[in-house]
């Protein structure tokens, strides 16, 4: 590779000066720089082209020449090709310069020109937008100027390859002064390179045709960055595929694309576009965005008919939605890595869209690493990131494991930051990751387990609160539809008085069937009920307002101290830990009955719902048992099974979770020593 193509990098940022002293502020200098970036690298291409072509078949017929040229598929101007009139010929003479360049820009093939939004129309869609870029700077009166500064890039010397080298460049400045633009979709050069060599280390070189997709490319950076990466390392014909939804971003992937051999480049939403309907890709690789909502599209999502999706994360996250439509894309002996950030590991909790996707993942057992990155390794976070590798045919020593892989010491400082990323993963950090991958074995950084290890159970109970004697109230039987005698859930009362305390004051309830009321800010029943009753038999609490309910001469009531009920009758007698309810209900007129309002009291069991967190078997028998042995060995209370639910999540920090050691007593004690020392020479000094 000629590395000379990184002597135009501050060529291109020095177009940047005209920027600052129109006033454009810094974030907003991809905006005005990608267009004319994107211009410059498709006449230098054309041009080389041409220039190719001329060598092999002459232009001494010049419309045959075109033709031929056409066929190429690269694009076409007619300026650049026929006339041989560049950017740089145009800027020489700038009192014809607007003519020439609006004309030189509408002489690109339509779609060029739809890429670099040269034609203004209804359509929103204006990809890099240059004639409304031009028209602003013109205003600024610094269009010719602009111009010219980029014409002074020649790039003509360079291949595809080099220019893409100069394009990441660039495209990673970008990434550093704006998070709106390419920063979103860009990833760094070490973590393509290690994303790459994980690849390598699983292919074969067999000169096999090789598809490769990212379905959220944004510039292409890292679809092509593999793609290069691959091709230097094999002997293997390769097409990649590419989705991008951000005008601007897919506009600069669809111009690169062009040029390469074998590439397809789609515009639009991948969750709500159907692209590649039965395409599968031998190597998916993404860095999808994460903590993005998708609420503006869950219909879509929810009515998706191709069945990419078994279960739906949390709305405001749909990095997990990109993954199951990664892998219902990759092949079945395909191999996908995807970075996500660390919610993917554990959120949602057991039933969850996000533990039953994790949990789908094991199921199909296609999860063969994850490796935890540096902090500080992104232009616009820094955050943990992590590396999933899916690998849809895992070798038979390697079913039903997985390998975690701590990847975060493994990093050195860069001398400058670009952005948020100030650290990098050199050749030797990188091998170490690849290697202990490959090797598949436990060593100080990565661990081998079986995928069941991240299984648990989320067992629900009904719990029964007992009193000082472990007793609760005991509720009468009854007979159901079935026929069989089951417990009843309330003793009801038939109250004559109900007397509590609310706010330090005493109050009685004496009447329980209620028609009339005398309240001059009702205007109805209803509304007595809804204003006043409601809210103050709501406010009852049998534990706090010294609630008694009088039912047949006996009077309950609930023993703080001892957690009981008291049934007294004259002798007061404990009846076990329960509730005492108060119940209003309206009930609305019918043809033998007017409306009327009921308060009911009633005993209940005091039960609490709970879940217990248990570890899990695939032995359905083991499971049970580990269940059972669990409620006997932790919960002392009555309780009752309710549902099970299997959850799947995982937690690197406990995993790999170093303790400091302590320090032995003589060190304390001599530290202590030497801190009474100095606090000695200290108060002498003062004295003075």
């Amino acid at each position: 590779m000629n590395n000379n193509i990184l002597k135009h990098e501050p060529d291109v940022w020095k177009t940047a000066d005209l920027l600052i002293g129109a006033g454009i502020k810094q974030s907003d200098f991809p905006k005005y720089m990608m267009p004319f970036f994107a211009l410059v690298m498709v006449e230098s291409r054309l041009i080389r082209e041409a220039n190719r072509l001329e060598e092999e078949v002459g232009r001494d017929n010049i419309d045959d020449f075109i033709e031929m040229f056409r066929l190429e598929g690269l694009g076409y101007n007619d300026y650049a090709i026929r006339e041989g009139k560049t950017l740089k010929t145009i800027c020489q003479n700038d009192k014809t310069f607007d003519v020439d360049f609006y004309a030189y820009i509408r002489a690109f093939d339509p779609e060029t020109r739809y890429l670099l939004g040269v034609d203004k129309g209804t359509d929103e869609e204006k990809f890099l937008d240059i004639s409304g870029i031009s028209g602003l700077l013109k205003k600024k009166d610094i269009l010719f100027d602009t111009v010219k500064a980029w014409s002074e890039i020649d790039l003509t010397p360079f291949n595809n390859s080099e220019i893409t080298t100069l394009e990441e460049h660039i495209k990673r400045k970008w990434a550093d002064i704006s998070a709106e633009t390419a920063g979103e979709q860009y990833t760094p050069e070490d973590i393509i390179d290690l994303i790459t060599e994980i690849i390598a280390a699983k292919i074969d070189d067999n000169g096999k045709f090789l598809t490769i997709y990212d379905p959220t490319c944004g510039g292409a950076n890292l679809l092509f960055g593999v793609e290069d990466k691959i091709q230097q390392k094999f002997n293997r014909p390769t097409k990649t595929h590419g989705d991008e939804w951000n005008d601007t971003l897919y506009a600069l992937a669809k111009i690169e694309s062009r040029f390469r051999n074998d590439s397809d480049i789609n515009h639009g939403n991948t969750l709500t576009r159907i692209f590649h309907i039965e395409k599968k890709f031998d190597i998916v690789v993404a860095n999808p965005p994460y903590g993005v909502d998708w609420k503006g599209y869950q219909k879509d999502i929810k009515n998706d008919t191709t069945e990419r999706f078994v279960a739906l994360p949390s709305i405001s996250d749909g990095q997990f939605l990109f993954t199951q439509h990664i892998l219902h894309h990759l092949a079945d002996d395909g191999l996908s890595v995807v970075v996500h950030n660390g919610s993917t590991l554990f959120s949602g909790d057991a039933g969850s869209g996000e533990s039953n996707i994790r949990k789908y993942f094991f199921e199909q057992d296609w999860v063969e690493a994850i490796i935890q990155m540096p902090t500080d390794e992104f232009f616009n976070t820094g955050i943990y990131t992590y590396l999933w590798i899916y690998n849809k045919n895992k070798p038979a020593d390697r079913q039903d494991k997985f390998i975690l892989i701590d990847g975060s010491d493994h990093w050195e400082q860069l001398k400058k930051s670009k952005g948020k990323k100030r650290r990098q993963m050199n050749q030797e950090h990188r091998n170490l990751i690849v290697n202990a991958f490959t090797a598949f074995e436990d060593n100080d950084f990565a661990k081998v387990f079986d995928k069941w290890n991240f299984y648990y159970n989320k067992q629900a109970i009904i719990l029964t609160n007992v009193d000082e004697d472990g007793k609760s109230i005991e509720m009468p039987t009854k007979t159901n539809r079935a026929g069989d005698t089951v417990e009843a859930k309330s003793i009801k009362l038939n109250p004559s008085k109900v007397s509590y305390e609310i706010d330090g004051e005493t109050k009685e309830l004496t009447e329980f069937t209620i028609t009339s009321f005398d309240d001059e800010n009702c205007n109805n029943l209803k509304e007595y009920y809804d204003k006043v009753l409601k809210p103050q038999i709501a406010a009852i609490d049998y534990k706090e307002s010294n609630l008694r309910v009088v039912s047949d001469e006996i009077t309950y009531y609930y023993d703080t101290d001892k957690n009981t009920i008291i049934e007294n009758d004259g002798n007061e007698t404990a009846l076990g830990c329960g509730k005492i309810n108060i119940k209003v209900s309206y009930k609305k007129a019918t043809k033998t009955k007017g409306e009327s309002i009921a308060i009911t009291a009633e005993l209940t069991k005091d039960l609490e719902k709970d879940y217990e967190i248990i570890p899990y078997s695939p032995d359905e028998a083991t499971n049970s048992q580990n269940i059972a042995d669990f409620m006997a060995k932790y919960v002392s209370r009555p309780f009752e099974y309710l549902d099970n639910v299997i959850g799947v999540e995982l937690n690197f920090n406990k995993i790999f979770y170093q303790p400091e050691g302590l320090r032995s007593v003589a060190k304390i004690t001599t530290d202590i020593e030497d801190l009474e020392k100095d606090l000695k020479q200290l108060e002498a000094e003062l004295a003075l």
